[in-house]
């Protein structure tokens, strides 16, 4: 194999790799422990049709694309049928299945859904819930997943049960990532450059590049966190 030959097949790799990229993007955000059977499904033939050019030099790269955007133009349009439509979205994602209602097995629902013994006590003690008795609900989700919503009187005790008032809490804006300064995030904040180094120096660092990571909370507590030297 000469040099042009392995030229060609890194330059193919990345199309192919920018392309399915893309693509991935286009489907949306998705956990991958979260997609839907027909997502999977998509995503496994995607993978497959991608190895084809890459493997074979001499097969063009459209015979892998072409085929890629048509299962990507299948895709969306059952997620858009799916969105509109209650009953598409049973038939091509499944439904929600309660597994435990008021403390009690639904051993029904368990044989219909293949869904084990094992795996119930296992995703329970996952939730942090040992007792069954102790389970409102149990949803077993079209993911694979359990939801569990425990009875009332074992639910953790929260504020609002105390009648404790809260202070709004939001989420920190980080400013400087890795010795880059955020300046979206600086902007929201309705802040500059200027007050970011005044902020700093009050901490002993000079140069944003010493500054592995920085963030202010929405009550204005300025944290930052040095780079190794």
């Amino acid at each position: 194999m000469d040099l042009r030959e392995v030229l060609t097949i890194i330059g193919r790799v990345f199309v192919i790799y920018l392309s399915v990229l893309v693509i991935m993007r286009v489907m949306g955000k998705r956990e991958i422990g979260k997609l839907s059977p027909v997502d999977l499904v998509v995503a496994i033939m995607i993978a497959e049709l991608a190895a084809i050019p890459m493997e074979d030099p001499e097969i063009p790269l459209h015979h892998g694309l072409i085929p890629i955007g048509i299962l990507v133009l299948a895709e969306v349009t059952f997620s858009y049928i799916a969105l509109k439509s209650p009953r598409a979205r049973d038939l091509l994602n499944g439904s929600p299945t309660v597994i435990i209602e008021n403390g009690k097995i639904l051993e029904g629902e368990m044989r219909r859904t293949r869904y084990n013994l094992n795996d119930l006590m296992a995703q329970l003690r996952e939730k942090n819930v040992p007792n069954i008795h102790d389970v409102e609900f149990a949803v077993l989700e079209t993911s694979g997943k359990l939801s569990v919503i425990p009875k009332s009187q074992k639910r953790p005790l929260t504020p609002e049960d105390l009648h404790i008032p809260t202070e709004y809490e939001g989420l920190p804006a980080p400013l400087i990532l890795d010795g880059q300064i955020d300046y979206r995030n600086l902007r929201a904040i309705k802040q500059d450059e200027e007050w970011l180094l005044k902020e700093m120096d009050k901490k002993g660092i000079r140069a944003v590049d010493e500054v592995f990571f920085a963030a202010i909370d929405t009550k204005g507590n300025f944290f930052v966190s040095k780079k190794l030297e």
